[in-house]
């Protein structure tokens, strides 16, 4: 058995696209339309991790929305350096819901409300301000 994606349903494609391309820095490997079925597929993956894919799945007719779906749970990735990545994403506008206080995990969510998880690469980083100050925002 091998491990091939996660796929997670998406109201609004463009801004799925952007808050994984342009703010976390993910790669779209290919793109499906499907006029018979009113749907897009958008398969994503993280820099220089080609085998685990996110399936983004844009269903044209929805109209509305989707609730949070807690039960989903959450994506998880190990980043590089975790407060330069929480830096740039609140740089661009992406809200922390919890901040790398400790140097090795911080959630964020999607424009859809999905959490990722990020998680520090090997030890944790020291910890630094001004994120062991910093407030959680909502859930994740």
């Amino acid at each position: 058995m091998k491990y091939l994606h996660t796929m997670i349903r998406v109201s609004d494609l463009d801004k799925t696209i952007d808050f994984f391309v342009n703010k976390l820095g993910f790669v779209e490997s290919r793109r499906k339309e499907v006029e018979a079925g009113r749907f897009t597929l958008v398969f994503l993956h993280a820099p220089g991790d080609e085998s685990a894919e996110v399936e983004l799945t844009y269903n044209w007719d929805e109209t509305e929305g989707y609730s949070e779906g807690r039960n989903f749970g959450h994506l998880a990735y190990e980043v590089e350096n975790i407060y330069d990545l929480c830096q740039s994403l609140m740089d661009q506008g992406v809200t922390i819901s919890r901040p790398p206080r400790d140097g090795c995990m911080a959630f964020i969510r999607t424009p859809d409300n999905i959490s990722i998880e990020l998680l520090q690469k090997g030890e944790a980083l020291p910890i630094q301000e001004p994120w062991v100050s910093m407030e959680n925002s909502g859930n994740w």
